[in-house]
């Protein structure tokens, strides 16, 4: 698992990319997310995600070939975050507006990745990590 955040993407825009791809994984990903846990007082503390998500960076050119190359095999899932998205005032506006969007005019402000290590490294491995 790896996110993925557009450098040229505001603070504000990246942390709610991060926070959107998130919610996806978590969403499509039961394992992602582990059992619920309690603190020394019994306290309950909900489920985190349980594993390491890196969150690197990536041009825009960049993230339009990372998510084809990452299409291409069939044990990666990507969760992506468009201009649209972020743009769009609801979910059906987003719909309806991307449906409309050809391909390579999308504008990608993050990805996030899902699958066995060894796939996702061998496209990520040489992004930076998001500093």
């Amino acid at each position: 698992m790896v996110v993925v955040i557009a450098t040229d993407a505001p603070i504000g825009v990246a942390l709610n990319t991060a926070a959107l791809l998130g919610v996806g994984l978590g969403r499509h990903h039961d394992d992602t997310v582990g059992a619920d846990t309690v603190d020394a007082s019994g306290a309950r503390h909900t489920g985190m995600c349980a594993y390491p998500i890196p969150v690197l960076r990536a041009s825009a050119e960049q993230l339009h070939t990372l998510r084809a190359q990452a299409a291409s095999r069939a044990d990666i899932t990507i969760h992506d975050m468009t201009q649209v998205a972020q743009q769009a005032r609801t979910y059906d506006q987003m719909s309806t507006t991307l449906s409309g969007t050809k391909p390579e005019d999308i504008q990608y402000l993050g990805l996030a990745l899902y699958g066995p290590r060894p796939s996702i490294d061998s496209l990520t491995g040489a992004l930076p990590l998001y500093r």
